[in-house]
């Protein structure tokens, strides 16, 4: 069931493993398009706009949980890498103890936070109660985040990147038969749109949690492996809190910008928030680009072969270049068409709205190379081991969007907000690609036998953090 990835062509290899998880994120991206659409066909703008509003806010808790958890799971690639399934294991229960205990904490510090944070974010009076509502229910539902991020990461991690595909696609069906439930015959609101994610989310977790049961025996633990480890524990979070503060930091600039757009008006936070459910799905691939090269990299590093690190994202640079093309040209021909999905033929002001989402997405579309080479080189960076740099990044998008909402989008409005995120892109990627190379650098004077065998994990984690 597992999956080398150390042998063989870098661009078949990651084109094979980008395709399953790219399948995996569009459904998750198919189950968030939906109560985006039935939230604003069903319960209207001012609804849409109430869970548009809570994207950044979610963005900022949930990123940080999906990036601790993938974070997590490069130690047990690059265990997978060097064939030492004890040390493996033992890293995935780690992983486990360490997610429990994250999980009870932001749980508990973000229910208790939430209504405070719509206020400052200056939250409009008329969608405040939705936005809290659907915030709280996203929050309370934290445990299901890493229940399947975790898992997931690890299932990838030993080279499977099609069973979490399986499992999503139930969790997808199950969440829209759940969203239409509670909205249509429960009249659950924008409550029941959340609780529909957390639940439908929570199944896909504990059926990867039966799978990974039966069909890996090579992650059957002995008492020993399963213990509490310090130093298991050191590497994990060494590798995992970077990763997380990558998303959370990323996403101060996101709240930032969210609460400038805030102030332009419930339209403008509709059409954002519209505008960026499509954006999501149409960047799924870079995502699962990104996820691919974490595990390729991750397996490369711990066997020793540091040869295949450049190769491998050179390869799979060509191919976010393709995409890249294909989807600013698939949207320049349907964007209005695209919008209307989201948005209900019967609201007043329809036409603003339509040409306010398509703006926005067209915007993005335009700098979609640039985001193609921030996700593949961000994680590749990850997978060696360095995680502060992927930090680093994360800062200077951060900057770019607070200056955004700061400076830009309160003289210039809209089209402010909407160029602030390509923004982003183009400065994080004049950090990562020099980075990049320093770090394939790094790692061939550290290791200058390329043949096959076990890395320490703890020599490139140090030397990313300069020590």
């Amino acid at each position: 069931m597992t999956r080398d990835l150390t042998q063989g062509s870098p661009l078949r290899l990651i084109a094979g493993f980008t395709l399953p998880t790219l399948l995996g994120m569009l459904f998750q991206q198919f189950y968030n398009l939906v109560d985006a659409m039935i939230v604003g066909k069903l319960l209207g703008a001012n609804a849409l706009a109430a869970v548009g509003s809570t994207g950044s806010i979610s963005f900022f808790v949930l990123g940080f949980c999906m990036g601790v958890c993938s974070g997590f799971a490069i130690p047990v690639a690059q265990r997978m890498g060097a064939g030492e399934p004890s040390k493996m294991r033992r890293y995935a229960a780690n992983s486990a103890w360490l997610s429990i205990a994250l999980a009870l904490v932001l749980t508990a510090a973000t229910g208790l936070l939430c209504r405070s944070i719509l206020t400052w974010m200056n939250t409009p009076e008329e969608i405040f109660q939705d936005a809290y509502r659907y915030i709280l229910i996203i929050f309370l539902g934290i445990p299901t985040t890493f229940l399947y991020n975790l898992l997931a990461g690890i299932i990838r991690s030993l080279g499977d990147s099609k069973t979490p595909v399986y499992f999503l696609g139930l969790s997808s069906a199950l969440n829209i038969l759940l969203d239409l439930c509670l909205i249509l015959v429960f009249r659950a609101g924008v409550a029941g749109a959340a609780l529909a994610t957390v639940i439908s989310q929570g199944v896909s977790g504990l059926a990867c949690l039966w799978y990974m049961s039966k069909k890996f025996p090579i992650l059957r633990m002995t008492p020993q492996e399963r213990r509490p480890d310090l130093h298991s524990c050191r590497v994990l979070l060494g590798m995992g809190l970077p990763m997380g503060l990558q998303y959370s930091i990323t996403a101060i600039g996101s709240i930032v910008l969210q609460s400038a757009v805030n102030g332009l008006g419930s339209a403008c936070i509709a059409a954002v928030a519209a505008g960026t459910k499509l954006f999501h799905l149409l960047a799924c691939p870079f995502d699962a680009m990104g996820a691919a090269m974490a595990t390729y990299c991750g397996q490369n590093v711990g066997a020793c072969r540091l040869d295949r690190l450049g190769r491998g994202i050179r390869a799979c640079s060509v191919l976010g270049a393709g995409y890249s093309v294909l989807a600013l040209g698939a949207m320049l021909l349907f964007a209005p068409q695209c919008a209307m999905l989201f948005l209900d033929r019967n609201e007043p002001g329809l036409a603003e709205l339509q040409a306010l989402t398509v703006q926005y997405v067209l915007t993005g579309a335009a700098f979609f190379f640039p985001l193609s080479l921030v996700n593949i080189v961000r994680f590749s960076i990850q997978g060696m081991g360095f995680g502060a740099f992927a930090v680093l990044a994360g800062v200077l998008e951060m900057a770019a969007r607070t200056a955004a909402g700061r400076f830009f989008v309160p003289v210039l409005g809209y089209s402010a907000a909407c160029f602030a995120s390509p923004a982003a892109w183009i400065c994080a990627d004049l950090f990562l690609i020099p980075a990049s190379a320093w770090c394939i650098g790094r790692l061939r004077r550290l290791y200058p036998d390329q043949t096959p065998q076990p890395a320490p994990l703890a020599r490139p984690a140090r030397a990313a953090s300069g020590q």
